[in-house]
Parts: C-alpha cells; sequence; structure tokens
C-alpha cells in the first residue's frame, strides 16, 4: 500500500471546483453537505455513500450507506448479467448486480463454459472487480490464472470501508508463487506477522488454483487447492496495549490486474512487482494487452448462523472508534434513497471517479 502524495494533485484537479474535493481522513471528517468519504479520500453524497465509504472518515458513524449483507454463492462467468461493468452507476442494490468493475476492462473469454478476463493495457492502469455484498468472517475461494509479465500483478483479496484487508498476490513473472498478506486498517503488521510467500505451485499462469481466503474470528487461514499453506492466529495480533490488529470489519471481495512496474511506482513497488514493464513484449504486442482470467469465485458466509429477523445489511455502531469498531447487523436499506442517483450530477462525478480509480489502480493505493 503507498500513500496519496504522488497522485493527490492529479486527482484534485480532476475533482477541482466541486465540494466532492474535500480531503477526509479519521482526524478530518467530512462537513454535514457532502458527508460521505468515499474509498478515495474526498467527501461527497450519492455513490461517495456506497461500496469503500469510510465511516470513521465521514460527517458521522452512519453517513455511509449500510454494507450489503455476505450470501452464501457460487460465482462463474458464462455471461457477465451479474456484473456492472461501470461500478459508478451502482445504487446499493446487490440483488441486481454480483459484481462491480471499478475501472479498466473485462472480457469473457467463452473457454469451457466462460472465463473472465481482466484486462491490464499501457493506457488503463488495470482493472478491477469488486463484490457487491460484503463478507463478515467466511470462506471465499477464487479460482484465477495469474499474469505472467514482469510488473504485472494479480490480485484477489477482500477489502473493507476502514482497510482491513486480506491478500492473496501474484507479482510479476513469478509464476510458481503466491504471496499472502493482511493489514489492519491500512496498516501493515511487522513481525512475523508479515507477508509470506508460498512456493512451489504448478505454473500460475498456466494452470487454474484454487485460493482461498479462510476468515474466522480467532483464525485467518490461507490455502492453495485445499492444502492449507499459512494460519494466523487473532490472538497473535494483539499488540501491548491490548488492540487486535486482525482484519475485524466486513469487506468486500475484490479482483484486479495491475501494474506495479511503471515509472509512477516507488523503487520497491517495482522490484517486488518483478520489474520493469515491457510494453513490447510479444504477449503483448499479439493482443493488445496483458490478462489474468477468473473461473470462479464461491462463497461461504461465517455469520449466518448470527442472524436472526430480516437483516440485510451490516452498519458500524454508534461506539465505534479507530481502535475497536463495532458492526451490528441490521434491516436497513442499503440503497441510495432507494433509487440511483440523479442524472445530472451523477454523469460528473462518474467522468470525475473512473479517472480516479485509474490514477489510483496506476500508483498501486487500491
Amino acid at each position: 500500500m503507498h500513500s496519496l502524495a504522488a497522485v493527490l494533485p492529479v486527482l484534485l484537479a480532476f475533482l477541482a471546483g466541486s465540494a466532492q474535493a474535500t480531503t477526509c481522513n479519521a482526524t478530518n471528517p467530512c462537513p454535514s453537505a457532502f458527508p460521505c468519504c468515499s474509498e478515495f479520500g474526498f467527501c461527497g453524497t450519492d455513490a461517495f455513500c456506497l461500496g469503500g465509504c469510510n465511516p470513521l472518515a465521514s460527517n458521522s458513524i452512519d453517513s455511509c450507506r449500510p454494507n450489503p449483507i455476505c450470501q452464501d454463492a457460487t460465482h462463474t462467468f458464462a455471461n457477465f448479467n451479474r456484473i456492472l461493468t461501470n461500478a459508478t452507476y451502482f445504487n446499493g442494490n446487490a440483488s441486481e448486480y454480483d459484481w462491480v468493475v471499478n475501472s479498466g476492462t473485462i472480457m469473457n473469454t467463452n473457454v469451457s463454459g466462460g472465463e473472465l478476463a481482466m484486462i491490464l493495457t499501457e493506457n488503463n492502469g488495470g482493472t478491477r472487480l469488486s463484490s457487491t455484498r460484503y463478507v463478515h468472517y467466511g470462506t471465499i475461494t477464487a479460482r484465477l490464472k495469474t499474469g505472467r509479465w514482469g510488473g504485472v500483478v494479480t490480485a484477489f483479496i477482500t477489502m473493507s470501508d476502514i482497510k482491513d484487508e486480506i491478500d492473496w498476490e501474484f507479482p510479476g513473472a513469478a509464476t510458481t508463487e503466491g504471496q499472502t498478506n493482511y493489514f489492519w486498517q491500512g496498516v501493515i503488521p511487522s513481525g512475523p506477522n508479515n507477508g509470506q510467500t508460498t512456493k512451489g505451485l504448478s505454473d500460475t499462469y498456466s494452470n487454474y488454483h484454487d485460493y482461498t481466503i479462510d476468515w474466522q474470528p480467532k483464525t485467518l487461514t490461507f490455502s492453495v487447492d485445499g492444502k492449507v499453506v499459512r494460519t494466523i492466529n487473532q490472538a497473535d495480533t494483539v499488540d501491548k496495549s491490548g488492540v487486535s490488529r486482525y482484519p475485524n470489519t466486513p469487506s468486500r471481495i475484490q479482483l484486479s490486474i495491475w501494474p506495479a512496474g511503471i515509472a509512477s511506482s516507488a523503487p520497491g513497488t517495482v522490484q517486488w512487482g518483478g520489474g520493469m514493464i515491457n510494453w513490447q513484449d510479444p504477449d503483448y504486442l499479439a493482443a493488445g494487452h496483458f490478462y489474468a482470467l477468473v473461473k470462479s469465485v464461491v462463497v461461504k458466509c461465517g455469520d449466518s448462523a448470527q442472524r436472526t429477523g430480516e437483516v440485510q445489511a451490516y452498519k458500524y455502531g454508534s461506539n465505534a472508534t479507530s481502535q475497536t469498531p463495532s458492526i451490528a447487523m441490521t434491516n436497513q436499506t442499503t440503497l441510495l434513497n432507494g433509487a440511483g442517483p440523479t442524472l445530472g450530477s451523477a454523469m460528473s462525478f462518474r467522468g470525475a471517479m473512473a479517472t480516479v480509480a485509474g490514477l489510483m489502480i496506476a500508483a498501486h493505493i487500491l
């Protein structure tokens, strides 16, 4: 994860002249007129209040819309009927769409029943999809093929609105390896709980593998093809002040391909990703893009037994703090006033946010 410093002036330029250009964080929350702090750190209304809206940096804990609740599902990609290809048109209705494309381009290969291809070009900054529903503990398995090019990173992660994050990442040309990691509120733990590399995989570009994140309240387990390769115990993440630095807030599932090996990346990111991207690579010249393939995503919710009554969303409780946010289930609507944003205000927002999203992926800030 990297700071906004390198691209913030550009982002502000795109949003200049609008109230949404107001930046926000936990110590600088949004004003009441534009109460929602988006995942990119800008204040606004409407779509700013949906996926990624940070309740701890918004005007109040309940400024963001509640997060659509987890449902057990097997997502396949024979067609894209359940994917909204422009996330800024999403109005919070997770019954209508399972996934949104935050930036970039997807394609259907129509091979063996259908595969979703995420596209990276020299100009698009990469592609990212997010689930419309959130997971608050559970088991998620993505069956995918990675890229195989230096500087090109494939990722399967979970990400909460306050930046709790769990990662499977596949950097560059290291096609016999996968890296696992996690963050707590945007901070990577130090010491033995830092990232680890799983080696000895059969070619991750040529072969599908099932990569699993089994996220439970007390343990976090990573598996490949059903074999456990790493386990983290929540008890081992408690710091000297008694705070558990362990992912514990509802999270979207995200799939992406992004460019680590570009001039705007930090030198360490370029090295980690496998070097600078060769845009003259024969694969790129032949296809006009790099890509990663997704065959399926299987979700098993971990909190189904705890539900009572008609619940449809998660919300942050009034006693939430930056240290220990509380999460409750609710029957409150996840929709924006029961409908999508109005056309006039939404169109300028969509154009600006599409550009912002591309820049964010290019700078590895997502």
